[in-house]
């Protein structure tokens, strides 16, 4: 969700880690049925933070030439190892294309519907846990799960 949300795994992973250490921190005694709503909810609390510190940065540090990211950050020799796990170039093409058809039309998706249908099917949250998490009712889940799959129907196909 994060890295959708972001477009940069590095960012996504930096916002998971933040919102597993504040959920460690502060929920660990819950039970353990409330924690998946709880996680997400602080999770895209923390999305909506990371919109609002770049939307401000981004006009700041624009203005005055630079973009915030170091030279030393674009290379990891760890990323760079050749991995014995691949899979054919073809598979590996066509995976890729797929992914990348689902991942845009769910990033078209409004937000609601895109946090409602991350939450449900890609992380399996139940409907009351969604609606925790979304701080919404269990019928808006509904809702807005229902126009998510629709319009995603409706770009994709079945």
């Amino acid at each position: 969700m994060a890295e959708l949300a972001t477009h940069d795994r590095e960012e996504a992973l930096d916002l998971v880690q933040d919102a597993m250490l504040v959920f460690a921190k502060r929920y660990a005694r819950r039970p353990r049925e409330e924690w998946p709503p709880l996680f997400h909810r602080i999770l895209q609390n923390r999305i909506r933070d990371w919109y609002r510190r770049r939307h401000g940065r981004g006009r700041w540090w624009g203005r005055l030439g630079w973009s915030g990211r170091d030279e030393e950050d674009t290379v990891d020799p760890i990323q760079q190892a050749p991995d014995t796990h691949a899979v054919t170039p073809e598979q590996a093409l066509q995976n890729d294309e797929t992914r990348e058809r689902i991942v845009r039309a769910v990033g078209r998706l409004p937000a609601r519907q895109q946090q409602a249908f991350l939450l449900r099917v890609w992380e399996g949250l139940d409907v009351k846990q969604t609606a925790r998490a979304m701080g919404c009712s269990s019928g808006s889940v509904k809702t807005h799960l229902s126009r998510a799959m629709a319009a995603l129907r409706k770009e994709l196909g079945e």
